[in-house]
């Protein structure tokens, strides 16, 4: 297997090498540009399948709550398994995509070695803050309290959230692993451990949740227990693959150090995900406060949920625009990462003109997937164009955090979403939402021009970025650690 991937996917600098020698620089552009395709696909197809999984998992849960008597279970489980995904896996996500810097630019440098130290070090700093984020969740309940929810489904909701905590843990490892293997090109392993987990998940849950008393806690619970069994999928896989012998190396002492280099791309990596997650979540919020709620609430919970959906496209190819730009840049070939730029973004338009097309000629289907009610049918409707904004918004800007996170810059990209969304967006909808009189079209607008300053400000970072000193900068991150310690540093021999 370890030969076969070598041959079909060599590491850049071979490929720059072998180009070299076979006289393949005279190749024509249209090759170039299928090869690279092929390349970005390869990569993105199986990251889109990956997201919709794990995506899978926690929706199919929610629907078997829902089928419990009674609105309350389905209330609770809603609600805590939102504050799940801001509090827990935005963070985690956002804090172990460094790794798609640190490990990318040093898989295209060939310094396979630092791989696994890379991995050991975010997998130690991501368990040691999910304990903090734990203690939050078991208290999660009386804090909905606190903020005035609904007392019976603020105690729902703690309880389901004290279930979901032994898949935090789990979480923390699945997207570190997820980045290690992501970077090396290792996809079929990603790709069969996430349709295995959710095929395994959902008859779990279905006897967790009405066969064993457990109620609607034995959802979260099997959530936790799949997260887990995940785990153990892929840390079979690294540990006996030879496709990941020259990365798998023994934790050493050396994974307790580095942290605050990790650190310095983590957090930024961090803020630059949760601020834009969050922004959606606020608008959410802010709804309740306008007249007629329900509808109001309904209507734009409608909205995010699609968004978040179609989502999962361009993450897949900003995930592989990341690793393809990071390969490339470790390997000290700037032509290649502009190259793949060129190629993520091009589909990434072409996904946008799709997607945002259907959903116009299709508005009126996308209420009626989610309500039989003809006020919010209508009230959908009439949101649908705005949506489509951030859907082709939402394309691009995917692809630049894929490419932010394959170059290192980051920083830049928290700079950009705290401006553009929480100085310019959330103000902005607030104006038009209240001061106005808009209601949730001047909350979705206000956001909207958050999304457009955020592409625009992101399209000229990368249009300006200097890639022949962007590879000198990843291979100065690369080699400027120190090597490996000698074998009697193992910490297990």
């Amino acid at each position: 297997m370890a030969a076969a991937r070598e041959e079909s996917l060599l590491t850049p600098r071979s490929r720059a090498e072998t180009a070299a020698e076979a006289g393949e620089g005279s190749s024509p552009w249209w090759r170039l540009w299928a090869t690279e395709a092929g390349r970005v696909g390869y990569l993105a197809l199986p990251m889109l399948v990956v997201s919709l999984s794990q995506y899978a998992v926690q929706v199919s849960s929610n629907m078997m709550v829902g089928h419990l008597p009674g609105v309350l279970p389905l209330s609770s489980a809603a609600i805590a398994t939102s504050l799940a995904t801001v509090s827990g896996s935005s963070v985690l996500m956002g804090l172990a995509s460094a790794l798609e810097t640190l490990c990318g630019q040093a898989y295209g440098a060939g310094q396979y070695h630092k791989l696994g130290e890379h991995t050991y070090r975010a997998t130690i700093t991501l368990l040691v803050v999910c304990i903090p984020l734990s203690i939050l969740w078991v208290f999660m309940g009386k804090i909905l309290l606190l903020l005035g929810q609904d007392p019976l489904i603020s105690e729902g909701a703690g309880r389901y959230m004290v279930w979901l905590i032994p898949g935090l843990f789990a979480n923390a490892i699945i997207q570190t692993i997820t980045k290690f293997l992501q970077t090396q090109s290792l996809m079929f392993a990603l790709l069969l451990s996430s349709v295995a987990t959710v095929a395994i998940h959902i008859p779990l849950c279905y006897v967790m949740t009405f066969m064993t008393g457990f109620g609607y806690t034995g959802a979260a619970l099997s959530i936790s227990i799949s997260y887990w069994l995940n785990v153990g999928m892929l840390v079979g896989y690294i540990m006996f693959s030879s496709s990941c012998k020259e990365t798998r190396t023994p934790p050493t002492m050396e994974a307790f150090k580095g942290v605050d280099a990790f650190l310095r791309l983590a957090l930024p990596s961090a803020l630059m995900m949760c601020l834009e997650w969050w922004s959606y979540e606020l608008l959410i919020l802010l709804s309740g406060l306008l007249p007629n709620p329900e509808l109001q609430t309904a209507g734009l919970s409608i909205c995010l949920t699609t968004v978040t959906l179609l989502y999962n496209v361009p993450s897949g190819l900003g995930a592989a625009g990341s690793t393809r730009v990071a390969n490339e840049l470790g390997a000290g070939s700037p032509e290649g990462a502009r190259s793949a730029v060129r190629m993520v973004m091009f589909m990434a338009a072409i996904d946008a003109v799709a997607v945002s097309g259907a959903l116009l000629a299709a508005r009126r289907l996308v209420g009626r997937a989610y309500s039989s009610e003809e006020e919010v049918i209508s009230f959908v409707a009439a949101m649908v164009p705005l949506v489509c904004i951030t859907v082709v918004t939402d394309a691009i800007q995917g692809v630049l955090a894929g490419v932010a996170r394959g170059c290192g810059w980051q920083h830049l990209g928290a700079y950009v979403n705290l401006g553009s969304f929480y100085l310019l967006g959330i103000p902005m909808a607030i104006l038009l939402g209240f001061v106005l009189s808009m209601g949730a079209r001047g909350l979705w607008m206000g956001v909207v021009c958050g999304s457009l300053t955020q592409t625009v400000l992101m399209s000229a970072i990368a249009f300006f970025t200097d890639w022949p000193e962007m590879a000198e900068k990843a291979r100065e991150r690369v080699f400027s650690e120190k090597p490996p310690q000698p074998a009697s540093r193992w910490l297990l021999e």
